[in-house]
């Protein structure tokens, strides 16, 4: 008999409740243009209009929601190229706590100066020669701190679900989903959430093409471990998947498309220029794969989750002029 999963749609249900007037309901976009490009009916849903800019903010959130008295009192941990780092310092601050964040050396501006504004104390590290698992967890032992990870955690999980559940509730039935994926807790969130409303429902998960682990993971049926890739898109610049959300995902995500970083910079270009939106790389891949072609045989209503748009002005005139 299959073992229960760490994450059930009641947990997201949950997690939905405990957001409620916390958390931005964030807004579904569609375009005439986009659907004729690509040839189907698709729904945006814009989670760069969440708090902190990213979807992070949910799934932080409900985790230290849940946390004791005690532990609440003694402050949060929590390790994160940037939009974790940010939701995690707000959620503490929300719920009247401190946060403590071990963020990379070269994580961008614009993330480092928003997690310390909300009054988190930042300590950095090397991504490329560190493990930021073993730093953060001794780290909060160290202190005592209550350690939040920034996706393999169940309460994690179950608050990224509800963005997926905010927008099925939108829109009504889809036909396949398109989630970006960098330690996999949004996508395994999703696919939660999607299944249980939906269970024909495809669900794709999008990697840069630098860091394909959770697809090698997936195809190989074990986790891989590579190099820390080097891609424009931060946010999904890992590794390896999580354990936790490596065996949901196994279970519900169909297939994984992988986009190049100039079909990111091409799709954040559509966005800014044709739906008025801005994001952040890793908040652009699900968009980029559809506008790549990197999705086979599209079905007629397709939901893409943008999930973050932190990036700072200089970096994007950047990108976007190439």
């Amino acid at each position: 008999m299959a073992a229960a999963s760490p994450v059930t749609f009641d947990d997201v249900r949950a997690a939905a409740a405990r957001l409620e007037g916390i958390a931005h309901r964030t807004p579904v976009v569609t375009s005439r243009t986009l659907n004729a490009l690509v040839g189907a009916e698709v729904f945006i849903k814009c989670e760069n209009f969440q708090r902190v800019g990213a979807f992070k903010f949910r799934g932080a959130y409900n985790a230290a929601a849940q946390l004791s008295p005690d532990q609440l009192a003694k402050g949060i941990a929590a390790y994160s190229s940037g939009n974790h780092a940010q939701a995690t310092a707000l959620a503490a601050r929300e719920l009247g706590t401190s946060a403590v964040i071990l963020m990379p050396e070269d994580a961008p501006r614009l993330k480092r100066e928003a997690t310390a504004g909300y009054g988190a104390e930042i300590v950095t590290y090397d991504r490329y020669t560190e493990d930021r698992a073993a730093l953060g967890t001794a780290l909060a032992e160290d202190r005592g701190l209550a350690l939040i990870p920034p996706y393999d955690h169940p309460h994690v999980i179950a608050g990224q679900g509800t963005a997926t559940l905010e927008l099925l509730d939108e829109t009504g039935p889809l036909d396949a989903l398109l989630v970006p994926v960098g330690g996999g807790g949004l996508i395994a969130g999703s696919a939660t959430a999607a299944k249980a409303l939906h269970p024909g429902i495809r669900v794709v998960g999008v990697e840069p093409e630098e860091g394909d682990d959770t697809k090698r993971s997936l195809e190989s049926g074990a986790r891989v471990t590579l190099p820390v890739p080097r891609t424009i898109a931060d946010g999904q610049a890992l590794p390896t998947p999580g354990e936790i959300t490596f065996e949901i995902n196994r279970r519900l995500v169909d297939a994984i498309a992988l986009v190049s970083d100039a079909e990111i910079v091409a799709a954040m270009r559509f966005a800014f220029e044709r739906l008025k939106i801005v994001l952040e790389p890793s908040g652009a891949t699900g968009l980029a794969a559809l506008l790549a072609g990197r999705v086979d045989n599209l079905p007629p209503r397709i939901g893409v989750i943008a999930s973050g748009g932190n990036i700072d002005s200089e970096r994007f005139a950047e990108l976007i002029r190439g």
